[in-house]
């Protein structure tokens, strides 16, 4: 059985409309997880109170408000009834291929982290869940959805206490996410990609809720606080550094060299594609084939 976590921000206008969606899309989960709320954003302990979820109103924070990953973190793993983890952000809907891709690296592994690619959707209005929601999400997903960079990841799932350690990252800002792979993969566990099976689905926002907005998140004091506890390069452990991905036929395989033939496909699109648009377009040689991908991805 599996514990989600999260902590959403206030239930206000659009971020309130997509937290709702994807929290209410992880109660539908089969089995059924039990799923904890954190924090005293307006909102959230009303929405436990009425999906009848666990809520955990104190978490630390830092001089300015914001939470402090590890006492999320903590505090999750301390008030779990189950021994199988899952920190999602409060705008993710999750799929029940997500539930099934759970189970199956849960059977292969004792220990781990599962994560898997996001596909960036609009979606302005409330999510009628009724029977054919998810088939109507996936057609969405593929006629309007945009697959998510490597580098953002939004979901891991991991055994109870395996992040009993963590340093004081601020959430909502970037590196926790792509030091929990770090951290993975330098105690030898392996990293497992379900993306191939079962992306998730990011709800689009904007980042009002932050002071400064989305430059603060990127650039600020804060980030630059996480950039100094994840330390190392920058995205030096993202998607491309599993060591295994989860397959249509439900295996899960072993993974080689994903670092290397991204980099060398992404030399190649520079070169060969980019670099020659300008002459294509004079020469007329420019065709779909070689315009930069529509990111349309299928869920």
């Amino acid at each position: 059985m599996l514990t989600i976590f999260s902590m959403p921000k206030a239930f206000r206008g659009l971020i309130g409309v997509i937290q709702r969606n994807a929290i209410r899309s992880w109660t539908l989960l089969s089995p059924k997880p039990e799923i904890i709320l954190l924090g005293t954003d307006e909102g959230t302990q009303e929405i436990a109170g009425e999906l009848g979820l666990r809520h955990l109103p104190n978490v630390a924070r830092n001089g300015r408000g914001t939470p402090l990953v590890n006492d999320l973190f903590r505090q999750a793993q301390q008030e779990s009834r189950f021994e199988l983890m899952c920190y999602v952000n409060a705008d993710i809907v999750l799929l029940s291929t997500f539930a099934r891709s759970v189970e199956t690296v849960s059977r292969a592994f004792s220990r781990f982290l599962l994560v898997s690619q996001r596909i960036n959707l609009d979606v302005p209005e409330a999510i009628n869940l009724d029977g054919t929601w998810e088939a109507s999400m996936k057609t969405r997903c593929r006629t309007s959805g945009a697959e998510g960079d490597h580098t953002a990841i939004d979901v891991f799932v991991f055994p109870k206490g395996m992040y009993a350690d963590m340093p004081e990252f601020y959430l909502g800002r970037l590196w926790f996410d792509q030091w929990l792979i770090k951290a993975a993969r330098q105690a030898g566990l392996p990293v497992i990609d379900a993306s191939r099976v079962a992306p998730v689905i990011h709800q689009n926002h904007d980042y009002n809720h932050v002071a400064g907005g989305q430059e603060a998140i990127w650039r600020g004091k804060e980030a630059e606080h996480n950039f100094g506890l994840y330390g190392g390069v920058e995205h030096a452990f993202t998607l491309l550094d599993s060591t295994h991905e989860l397959t249509g036929g439900g295996r899960v395989r072993r993974v080689w060299l994903r670092r290397p033939r991204f980099t060398i496909r992404q030399a190649a699109w520079d070169l060969f594609v980019r670099r020659t648009i300008s002459a294509r377009d004079t020469l007329k040689l420019r065709r779909k084939f070689w315009q930069a991908k529509s990111g349309k991805v299928s869920c």
